[in-house]
């Protein structure tokens, strides 16, 4: 059967409901302003549909003749996208009032088709086959073939068909002729794409209703304005986003773009944002004479287009620019800095579970790590000439890449794990992740489950792994949490028999990251950077407010704070926390204010 999804929306007006003026005002604007933008087309007798684009709203329309009964029409209007969606309506009392387009024009249409009576229409949009492969054999164009592909995309195969409901006659006639299959197609009574109403957020009026606006802070090692150079050859940089601000990491590069003293900056882009910061201080590097190389993940999905156009820019500007690895994509996380000092050459690293994308830092948990640690820079630059030029993968002593001995590495880890555990020193394995999938690592969890080790996991979304299966994993508990902010570090925590060691990766638990792209994993080392993760993973696991457990039926429970208990939301939590910590290292700097004044008259 179809698949139905029901949509309320609290404020949506149907023209049914409409009053007097209301009818006047849509009336008046849809003559004015909308009708002349409209285009109608027929759909032939043959029962074929011109071209649909992808993910676009349209109407379709049965229509009558008037003075030909037996003469039946159908055509479409795609919903102009030039228009905005959401018309606005006088409402009685203090309530907002609205009406989308679609419904505005459904209530004008006689007006688009003089002489045809409306007997049905539906509103409907399709969504085309976006996993398209490219041809990961054509090196010296592969830019080119890239854009083949996106060109490709917009008209791919259908495999998804939505609409509004209540005519099956247009419905039949647009899946067949598109050829979509019944288990394909999507009823979905209400408004399609609710991507719309995410505009309604930010209407004034109602910040009652909305959280308290996150406000980014700096942690106190970076609040003044410090020597990063010499605060990196003293200590690492942990970084949370997004309470902690992205600007630091902006701060770094546009820092190694200005100094004369940088001789080289590397840099993997999977994703970054339309007016990318980091693409510009890429650029001054470069027109500065440094040297620049940036790795350009063509194949990062959706983003293939402004990864395109980025890389045409930063090669305008003289940056080497790489076009990720054949068959593998290039999903790690890392910038590294080399620069001329007094000592000799020293290099300086970030990296992250992020993308450096200064609008998705504000919007999704990351950490990143900055430091100056020779084994950790010396990795990082042996990773950058591996996937820069024809490199062998070395043996890399402190960095774990993927896909050549990440996988291997944490089942070392759980193993390991399984061999120090005891009843007196028991083991624990706490994990963060976006989702656990790869039969091997679950296979391994299992296998440590059985041993008797703790383990504690985070995941926010697919979970293939069962706990709580009687002498399979009831030594594992798996915490989903959903909230404001979207979870998105990876951090791995392993006892080690009181020897603890904390990672964070670019990857997750799934075949994908594992086997077939350039990840990587990497160690945090400063006792009190790895301490605070740690921190961070219980906290996480002790979510009482946005917390669901996984049950071994599949199900999610949501977690109820025990009776006398403080509920603890674990964003929340993160909040306060570091707002705390950076007021408080203010005002202790205040406190510190040498005061110069004159001497006294004698």
């Amino acid at each position: 059967g179809i698949n139905v999804v029901t949509t309320s929306v609290p404020g949506l007006v149907h023209p049914a409901g409409f009053n007097q003026e209301q009818t006047e005002i849509v009336e008046n604007l849809f003559r004015a302003s909308i009708f002349p933008v409209l285009t109608p087309v027929r759909i032939e007798e043959e029962g074929q549909v011109p071209f649909i684009a992808n993910r676009m709203l349209y109407l379709a329309f049965d229509l009558v003749s008037n003075g030909h009964p037996n003469e039946r029409k159908v055509a479409l209007i795609l919903i102009p996208e030039v228009l905005e969606r959401v018309v606005w309506l006088p409402a009685e009392g203090k309530k907002l009032a609205f009406v989308l387009l679609e419904d505005v024009l459904s209530f004008c249409a006689r007006t688009v088709f003089p002489g045809f009576d409306i007997t049905g229409s539906l509103a409907f949009r399709i969504t085309r086959d976006a996993d398209l492969g490219v041809d990961e054999e054509r090196d010296e164009d592969f830019l080119e073939a890239m854009e083949e592909i996106i060109a490709r995309r917009e008209r791919s195969v259908p495999v998804r068909y939505e609409d509004s409901g209540g005519n099956l006659g247009l419905r039949s006639r647009i899946t067949s002729a598109l050829g979509i299959r019944t288990e394909d197609t999507f009823e979905c009574p209400g408004p399609l794409d609710l991507t719309v109403f995410g505009a309604l957020a930010s209407l004034p009026g109602y910040e009652r209703l909305k959280g308290e606006p996150l406000k980014h802070t700096v942690p106190a090692p970076l609040q003044d304005d410090v020597d990063l150079w010499d605060l990196l050859r003293s200590q690492d940089i942990l970084l949370h986003h997004p309470y902690e601000s992205f600007e630091p990491v902006i701060r770094l590069l546009r820092t190694a773009a200005a100094d004369p003293d940088v001789l080289a900056i590397k840099m993997t882009l999977y994703r970054t944002s339309g007016d990318s910061p980091i693409i510009q201080a890429l650029i001054d590097a470069a027109a500065a004479g440094k040297q620049v190389a940036a790795v350009v993940e063509l194949k990062a999905r959706f983003d293939e287009e402004r990864n395109i156009e980025w890389a045409h820019r930063l090669e305008r500007s003289g940056v080497i620019v790489i076009y990720g690895i054949a068959h593998l994509k290039v999903h790690a996380k890392a910038m590294l800095i080399v620069r001329r000092e007094s000592g000799g050459v020293r290099r300086y690293l970030h990296l992250s579970t992020g993308n450096y994308n200064d609008k998705t830092a504000r919007l999704y948990t990351d950490f990143g790590l900055m430091t100056a640690r020779e084994d950790l820079t010396f990795d990082a630059a042996q990773f950058f000439n591996a996937v820069t030029g024809y490199s062998s993968v070395s043996s890399l002593d402190t960095l774990v890449m993927a896909p050549f001995s990440l996988k291997t590495r944490i089942i070392e880890l759980i193993e390991r794990e399984i061999e120090r555990h005891s009843s007196i020193d028991p083991g624990l394995i706490m994990a963060k992740l976006n989702a656990v999938a790869d039969t091997e690592i679950i296979e391994a969890l299992y296998r440590a489950s059985r041993a008797g080790v703790k383990i504690r996991l985070n995941v926010r979304g697919v979970c293939m792994l069962v706990p709580g299966l009687k002498g399979t994993s009831e030594n594992i508990e798996v915490v989903s949490i959903v909230d404001r902010l979207l979870e998105h570090s990876r951090i791995l925590y392993f006892r080690n028999g009181g020897n603890e060691e904390v990672y964070l990766s670019s990857a997750d638990w799934m075949q994908r990251n594992l086997d077939r792209r350039i990840e990587l994993m990497f160690p945090v080392l400063q006792p009190d950077l790895k301490a605070r993760l740690k921190t961070a993973l219980e906290t996480f696991l002790s979510d009482t407010v946005r917390a669901h457990v996984l049950q071994p039926d599949g199900s999610y429970l949501r977690v109820e704070p025990a009776d006398g208990s403080q509920p603890l939301r674990s964003q929340e939590t993160f909040y306060r926390r570091l707002k705390l910590k950076a007021e408080t290292s203010r005002s202790n700097r205040l406190r510190e204010l040498n005061v110069r004044r004159k001497a006294p008259d004698r």
